[in-house]
């Protein structure tokens, strides 16, 4: 887990009724990493932050913060 940052990855997924792999599908990358990142095993890079949160509509800020 990571100790810096915190991700509602899963919150915003369940709000748009969609699975790891159709997020992952829409941005381009496996569904393995959005598992990764959504459990905090892995820091996204910041294109694949910015890719999150353009697809739900929201500042990546609302996705991902700091503790």
């Amino acid at each position: 887990m990571n100790d810096e940052l915190d991700n509602h990855i899963h919150k915003f997924r369940l709000q748009h009724k969609i699975s790891q792999q159709e997020l992952a599908d829409a941005i381009g990358v496996s569904r393995k990493t959005i598992s990764t990142v959504e459990t905090g095993r892995f820091t996204p890079s910041v294109v694949i932050a910015l890719r999150i949160a353009k697809h739900f509509n929201v500042p990546v800020e609302q996705v991902f913060e700091l503790r």
